[in-house]
């Protein structure tokens, strides 16, 4: 079977979406009965793509083929959004199976079509996405009328779709996220790489972008409480690329180290008191589960996909609940660390390899479905 991944969200600096390419396509290209295809939708980003041999994967030499050409993306999303030109295979070559990983769907000549939808934030909280994830709302409507498999990466993500789109449930398969073992077998940062950083030996964490999606303004507010009425509460460190909406903090109590490589943020995660994932709405959850990976407290918000994720292991806060959200963490900063193998295993049932097999099948159902 030849497949062509969407590797698109590989290029430039890896998002959630970008990591779960990574892997999948990692994992994807050792099935020997595969041959797996990158092909990205770009102008500029045809170099970067044909590098991406050296950094895919962390464990092991991956097979697979890089085959795209040069393209504008935003036209091409138009046409998209519009018509069944120009088809897919311009870019990919001939290919059994198409999957567009990230939301878009492109036409096909003669492949069969799969399609990820990671959440659909776009419709649900229109106000909190920027103007490219707007965009889905005329693009991900198309993707469900090509699709011959849907693909989500939780249940509560599939239950989206059901409700705002009607989709069928039979055509959607959900393929969780996996987490990487070196989560398991990261050891905290060295004090020296901390200080070097800004960041004391105790500390709270966020990872994510900052975007309005990820409640960073209510959590940095909860945070707050708890310095006033205790001055010796571990500063918070968010770490993410900054993203739209304003997020505002005092450099006494926070500490942004930006973006950071995923050896690094395994290293910070590993040694964080807690990590706290405030989101208003989420898809998956990706790190409150590589933090569990670690053995470390996570405190999120009390939604059905990230009660889901974490299966019933972390602390659970209203959404946008100030009072709560700092009364938890303070609970939580209190407590004796219990549970870390506990949290360990539970992550541990969550794989890359299984994401793969499980894509898999999503792929031969779109070979035998019309």
């Amino acid at each position: 079977m030849r497949v062509a991944l969407d590797a698109t969200p590989l290029l430039g600096t890896r998002t959630g979406i970008g990591h779960y390419v990574a892997h999948l396509a990692a994992a994807l290209a050792k099935e020997p009965e595969l041959d797996v295809v990158l092909t990205a939708f770009t102008w500029r980003g045809q170099t970067e793509l044909r590098g991406l041999q050296l950094d895919i994967s962390e464990t092991g030499d991956p097979r697979y083929q890089v085959q795209s050409r040069r393209a504008p993306a935003r036209l091409l999303r138009l046409a998209w959004s519009r018509g069944g030109v120009p088809p897919v295979e311009m870019f990919s070559g001939a290919v059994d199976v198409f999957h567009g990983t990230n939301f878009v769907l492109p036409p096909t000549r003669r492949a069969a079509g799969v399609v990820t939808i990671h959440d659909l934030g776009f419709v649900l909280h229109p106000e909190t996405v920027d103007r490219t994830s707007l965009a889905y709302q005329r693009l991900v409507p198309r993707a469900l009328e090509r699709a011959r498999v849907i693909v989500t990466p939780s249940h509560a993500a599939a239950d989206d779709l059901v409700e705002v789109y009607q989709t069928d449930r039979d055509r959607i398969m959900v393929t969780p996220l996996g987490v990487d073992p070196a989560w398991a077998a990261t050891t905290p940062a060295s004090p020296q790489w901390l200080e070097a950083r800004g960041i004391p030996p105790r500390y709270l964490l966020f990872v994510g972008t900052l975007e309005p999606r990820k409640n960073v303004p209510v959590l940095i507010a909860a945070h707050a409480l708890l310095r006033r009425d205790d001055p010796n509460t571990p500063p918070l460190v968010l770490a993410g690329a900054a993203g739209w909406g304003d997020v505002e903090f005092s450099p006494d109590d926070v500490v942004w180290p930006g973006y950071l490589p995923q050896a690094d943020l395994r290293r910070l995660t590993a040694g964080a008191a807690a990590l706290i994932l405030p989101s208003r709405y989420e898809g998956f959850g990706l790190p409150a589960l590589e933090a569990l990976a670690c053995g470390v407290p996570v405190v999120v918000s009390d939604l059905p996909v990230l009660r889901e994720v974490t299966g019933g292991l972390a602390q659970y806060v209203p959404v946008g609940d100030v009072d709560a959200l700092a009364a938890t963490l303070r609970i939580t900063l209190d407590a004796d660390d219990a549970g870390r193998e506990e949290r360990r295993a539970w992550a541990a049932t969550f794989s890359w390899e299984r994401c793969a097999t499980q894509t898999l099948a999503a792929y031969r159902r779109a070979l035998t479905t019309s």
